[in-house]
């Protein structure tokens, strides 16, 4: 016994306090992979619900149609981001107050809120169609106005709402003076996404064009992540609400957000350093490629190939003249590379141009489900 103590007791004294010191260097380095390993969230908001059944067209209610969307939008995230971790704050026909769909994206940690929903005008009024996506902030319009107080409304189906939302009334002007005072850290990354979902709506699902706005929408004003409203179309047009209602437009208009989605998760990443390259599983079968995850089944995606060689590179290699992260297929015995991966045919031709500044025989190629298209 007195042989053990006197071993322990002759160690260095300040052993232990290195062992602490290394502790605390430590600590910020695993707190930093732990929020690297935190998954990117995205919450999808489908308006309504319930006894609210939103906008009511011809034939069909506002809770049913953005319901459908949100759910496609979530399995096509699901299964073309598997690192990203998809939230509902509603996945079925209920009410859900507004302040409770904040609460479940905030909770969440959400990276990113989708809140969709169709548009609507009284109808004794000529209906306006096209599709719209908004940001929080003050109105520039009466139009604008007229789209948040509907949306707004909700909270008259909640008890209490004027305790709830500290006076705030959905029908009064003077309600929304407050949204003009608001600073949201968010904003620019909320623009952007906005952008990105509002061009795919209006390319890929060939909608009309009703621009990017900012409004005063309680449910983004309570959350804290970038944040965009979508109103994928007017229930009050004819033409429009069959669209709205069919199989077709609501995969097509899910599918346009997932491109945005894709789009904005890729730069993302790219800001967050937590892309690799795809090319460490080259498949046997010659004209083949790893499948780019982010991209919607059957939708057609280009890249710009720079390079070919009968040599596999790993990533980082100075032959790639610091394009990174860099895609790789195969055929026959030469691999060939690629950089950017887009469904947007103008934003790969902006690719082009700066890939050219280092390789000057780079073309776009095109794959389909991971297929290269010839």
């Amino acid at each position: 016994m007195n042989r053990r103590f006197e071993r322990a007791s002759s160690r260095p004294p300040c052993r232990g306090l290195l062992l602490l010191c290394c502790l605390f260097v430590l600590l910020p380095f695993s707190g930093t992979l732990w929020a690297q390993e935190r998954p990117f969230t995205v919450i999808i908001d489908p308006g309504h619900g319930g006894k609210d059944p939103g906008a009511v067209g011809a034939t069909s209610k506002e809770k049913d149609i953005v319901l459908s969307v949100g759910l496609k939008l979530g399995r096509m995230i699901e299964k073309g981001h598997p690192d990203v971790r998809v939230l509902y704050t509603r996945d079925e026909d209920r009410f859900v107050e507004l302040n409770k769909r904040a609460d479940i994206a905030n909770k969440a940690k959400g990276d990113l809120f989708v809140s969709i929903h169709c548009n609507a005008v009284d109808r004794r009024r000529t209906s306006p169609r096209g599709v719209e996506t908004f940001v929080l902030g003050l109105h520039r319009s009466k139009d604008n106005l007229d789209v948040a107080k509907a949306e707004n409304a909700v909270i008259m189906y909640e008890e209490d709402y004027s305790v709830k939302y500290e006076g705030f009334n959905p029908n009064e002007p003077e309600s929304y003076i407050i949204f003009e005072f608001m600073a949201n850290e968010f904003l620019d990354q909320s623009v952007r996404f906005a952008t990105m979902v509002q061009n795919q709506l209006v390319s890929n699902s060939k909608r009309e064009n009703r621009d990017v706005r900012q409004a005063g929408f309680l449910v983004l004003r309570e959350v804290a992540m970038p944040s965009v409203l979508i109103e994928l179309g007017y229930i009050s047009h004819r033409q429009e609400e069959s669209y709205l209602k069919s199989e077709s437009g609501q995969t097509s208009l899910a599918t346009s957000i997932y491109n945005a989605f894709n789009q904005y998760k890729r730069e993302h990443d790219k800001k967050s350093h937590v892309f690799g390259s795809t090319g460490n599983n080259i498949p046997s079968s010659a004209g083949s490629t790893t499948l780019n995850q982010g991209v919607a089944p059957g939708a057609k995606e280009y890249r710009v190939q720079f390079l070919t060689s009968s040599r596999k590179y790993d990533s980082g290699a100075s032959v790639f003249k610091g394009l990174h992260p860099v895609d790789v297929y195969k055929e026959g015995t030469i691999y060939k590379y690629t950089f950017g991966s887009t469904t947007s045919l103008e934003e790969s031709q902006r690719t082009l141009l700066e890939v050219r500044k280092k390789f000057k025989d780079a073309f776009i190629v095109e794959f389909v489900d991971g297929k290269r298209v010839k």
